[in-house]
Formats: structure tokens, sequence, C-alpha cells
């Protein structure tokens, strides 16, 4: 990864860093985690103006390196990320805060970033596997004709990610669209629940918008922080979009979603 990127990811944490500086070196950051689209980045936001913490967005570095550690031993990957991660908290200013990662591909190597930071935890942002589909598919990024890349390089478009099963690599490839983002949203899910239980607490995007009380107390107490900073952050939520799948998707879309994660969505209570 070039020098300007850690530049870059780096000046966007001081910028956030420098209004509430702390010395030391804190080591209980938070990895907020969940597949693309379904709230990380509202919910790392929202820790992240926490007092004593700081968001650090998508690590740009970091992210980019997944892929290619994703299958690597879990030391390997766990020295690594941290390398990473600490040569941009230190030129962000941040050492002294919480940082909040929040890449969501942090979910399919969140044993090994835990290992790297063993006082940190990890919240798993959870949401209907079916809306995720329509916000997937609005982006386009997994879609046949979409071209391009994102702020780390990887490549958009109808490709095999490093997270698609080997053997399936060919069927992901020939696959609808629909089905494309219903096989990501299962295997970032079945990612973030399977890696570290004991030190990830799920949270389901739908209570924030019907309990967001309930869910910031929930939380707070997670992560030993303010409960009452963190209800007034899960406060400013809206969202509309909840159950657009309902007016969005087409029958064969919903059959194509069923086909890849029904029974996950139907063990989650979204069948």
């Amino acid at each position: 990864m070039p020098l300007r990127d850690y530049g870059a990811a780096s000046a966007r944490v001081a910028r956030r860093a420098v209004r509430r500086p702390r010395l030391g070196r804190e080591e209980r950051l938070v990895f907020v985690v969940g597949c693309p689209r379904s709230g990380t980045t509202f919910l790392a936001g929202a820790l992240g103006a926490q007092p004593g913490f700081v968001d650090l967005g998508e690590v740009t570095p970091w992210k980019a390196a997944i892929p290619e550690l994703y299958g690597a031993a879990e030391d390997e990957t766990a020295r690594e990320l941290r390398r990473i991660l600490e040569r941009v908290r230190t030129l962000g200013l941040a050492l002294g805060l919480r940082g909040v990662e929040q890449t969501p591909e942090t979910a399919h190597v969140l044993r090994a970033a835990l290992a790297a930071y063993p006082r940190a935890l990890a919240v798993h942002s959870l949401r209907d596997g079916r809306d995720v589909v329509c916000s997937l598919l609005e982006r386009g990024w997994l879609s046949r004709d979409r071209g391009g890349t994102d702020d780390a390089g990887l490549a958009y478009g109808p490709h095999a990610r490093f997270w698609v099963e080997p053997e399936r690599r060919e069927e992901f490839e020939r696959a609808s669209d629909a089905r494309r983002a219903a096989w990501a949203w299962r295997r970032y899910v079945e990612a973030a629940r399977a890696a570290a239980p004991e030190r990830t607490l799920e949270l389901r995007y739908e209570r924030l918008a019907g309990d967001g009380d309930g869910a910031a107390d929930e939380v707070a107490a997670f992560l030993g922080s303010d409960a009452m900073a963190l209800r007034r952050a899960f406060g400013s939520f809206r969202d509309s979009s909840i159950g657009r799948w309902r007016r969005e998707l087409a029958p064969e879309q919903l059959a194509d979603i069923e086909a890849e994660a029904g029974p996950l969505l139907a063990e989650l209570g979204y069948g």
C-alpha cells in the first residue's frame, strides 16, 4: 500500500482525534463489522463520537490488506493488521483514544484482529439480508455491468471475492446480481458470528429504529462506556428503508435470495 494511502487515512483520523486528545496508549479498540450496507458506518460514527473514542473510519491500508491476509496463519495476520493500524493511529495522533475501526471486511479476519488487540471488542451490525440486497443492488458493487475500484483499489463487478467458497467461484460469477448480493450478506454474517462470540456483541440494525435507548444501554454496558452519550448518538438514527425489499424486489430476485441465504434468514428470524 503506497505511503500516500497511509497519509490520507492518518489525516482523516487526525482531524477527528485533534478535538479529543489523550495521552498514553489505548488498547481497548472496537471493531465494527457486518456486511456492507448494514449500518456499520452509522454505528461506528456513533461509537466514535463518545468521550474517549475516535471513529477511525475504514482504514484504507487495512482494508486493502485483508484479501491477501485471508487464509494466512492467524498470528501472521494479527501481526500485520496491528502493524498497519498502529502506523495509522500514530500518524493520526490517536494512540490515546479508543479507536473504532469500521471496515466491513474485518469480519473475515476478526479472530486475528482481536488477537492483535487482546483488550479489543467487536460489535456486529446485523441487518435483514433482503434489505441489504436492495441496497447492494442500488450501489451496484457486485453487479455485472459495474467497473472501477473502491478507495482501497479493490475492483467492483461480478468476479469472485476472497470470501467466496473456492469450489463455488465459477457459480458466483454466473449468478444473478441479487444472488451475488445475498451471497455476500450470508458470508459476512457467517464470518462475523463465528469468529469470537465471547468478544462480539450483535446489534440488529432494525433495533436502532424501534429501541434506540435500549440498544445504546446494551452497547454501552458491553463496551464500558457512557450510556447517555450513546443514547444521544443513537437518537439521530433515521431510516425509512427498513422493509424496502417488500416494495423493490421482484419474485425472481426473492427466489434467488431464498436459494442462497434462506436458511440463515430463517435462523435469524428474517425469513
